[in-house]
């Protein structure tokens, strides 16, 4: 006789709550490297040139992948696809202990960015399976305040490994958490309409507030060339390049800029660089809600509400292109702070376009192209930012960063035309 399985109310919550803990475990394991540099550049007397490549081997890798890792979970679900990719960049992660200079280290990187360039694409293919089009941004808000929250856990607690241990003790608990929710992931995860645990009424919410497939549909959905050549996608795929450099910088340089150019040591770092995470947190949540309540109040169609948000994020940037001018680290931080907020507020927004725009068996593969265009404008910043930012400094970048994002909001304006669906 087969247990009785008691169904969950509001499900797509909880598995939306699962996400963003994968999305935190993702973002841990990576930013684990930004709070261990001012350790690992003193002890292998490690260059900013140096730690730029350490860097870029990550995002050169990951940037690569996404759109791989898009199209496989489209062919093998979430379920699958993302439990194999989260098994892989945990052990790819805690293999970062036994680097022996830069160069291992950056070939450990590299490996983890094959891994971790699917968790965004499974995230939206999740939002896409989960919810109805008019709570997407609001999901998206959500499960993108993980990537906030393992980016703000990461400097106390690997600063924490490192003094009670050592910096390879760091690595060894970032990855072995991965392997944890990799696990819970595997057992808890099914589409609403396998799910053991999803009562009737809210399968039939979560269908009828989506797109309706036409009836000769194909069951795949087109390939990398034929997404590429559509204009939606290229809105969505340029503001994304224009946009990351800010959060690439915010996740890999900021403790570098503290002890370099503020002064702070490793214990104010950990008391105090977690902050702007925090900030981005509330970014996530904010942008996910302001989209809903400017159709509700403002009467604005779904794509613009979606673009009236990106267009605040980008004008908050601002805020962090101020930086050369704060009178101490403390100001710096609270400038670091509005940037975080802001970028996630229109980064969230752009992810979520994706299915918005496009049918579900294309939103991986679209969002793992757009994330392409995103980790290609990080990674080439973050070369920028190794090369420059001992001769120019660091003001000049954080000014571009501003630009940036307001010429992607405009580019967005340009080329995102309305298009009648469900709200």
């Amino acid at each position: 006789m087969k247990p009785v399985v008691r169904p969950i109310r509001h499900l797509r919550w909880w598995i939306i709550s699962l996400v963003m803990i994968g999305t935190a475990v993702n973002y841990l394991a990576r930013s684990a490297l930004g709070a261990a540099a001012p350790t690992l550049t003193k002890e292998w007397n490690m260059s900013t040139q140096a730690y730029s490549y350490v860097v870029a081997s990550f995002q050169l890798a990951y940037t690569i992948v996404q759109p791989i890792a898009g199209w496989l979970l489209d062919l093998l679900g979430a379920k699958v696809g993302l439990t194999i990719f989260a098994i892989g960049w945990s052990l790819a992660n805690m293999a970062h202990a036994l680097a022996t200079g830069w160069p291992m280290l950056a070939g450990f990187r590299g490996l983890l960015g094959v891994f971790e360039g699917a968790v965004i694409p499974a995230a939206m293919k999740t939002v896409s399976d989960w919810f109805p089009a008019k709570e997407r941004s609001i999901a998206t808000g959500w499960f993108n305040i993980g990537t906030a929250l393992g980016s703000m856990i990461a400097p106390p607690l690997v600063i924490w490994c490192i003094l009670e241990g050592s910096w390879r003790l760091a690595f060894v608990v970032t990855g072995g958490v991965g392997l944890v929710w990799a696990g819970l992931w595997a057992w808890f995860y099914h589409r609403p309409q396998q799910h053991p645990r999803i009562t009737a009424a809210e399968l039939a919410y979560i269908e009828a507030g989506q797109a309706k497939k036409p009836a000769d549909a194909p069951a795949k959905g087109p390939g990398w060339i034929a997404i590429a050549r559509t204009r939606k996608f290229w809105a969505i795929a340029i503001p994304r390049f224009l946009a990351d450099p800010a959060w690439q910088t915010f996740s890999f340089w900021i403790p570098l800029y503290l002890v370099t150019v503020r002064g702070m040591d490793l214990k104010q770092i950990a008391a105090f660089a977690w902050l702007p995470f925090l900030a981005a947190d509330l970014g996530s949540i904010f942008g996910g809600y302001l989209s809903p309540a400017l159709m509700r109040y403002g009467g604005f169609s779904l794509l613009t509400a979606r673009k009236l948000t990106v267009l605040t994020g980008a004008v908050l940037m601002i805020g962090p292109a101020l930086i050369g001018l704060a009178p101490s680290a403390y100001w710096a931080i609270a400038l670091f702070c509005v940037g975080g907020f802001a970028h996630q507020v229109l980064s969230g927004t752009l992810i979520t376009l994706s299915a918005d725009v496009f049918p579900d068996n294309q939103v991986a593969t679209a969002t793992g192209m757009a994330g392409t265009a995103a980790w290609t404008g990080g990674l080439l910043f973050s070369l920028v930012v190794g090369a420059l930012a001992t001769t120019v400094g660091y003001n000049p970048l954080f000014v571009a960063l501003a630009i940036f994002d307001l010429i992607g909001a405009a580019v967005l304006f340009t080329l995102m035309r309305e298009k009648p669906g469900p709200v």
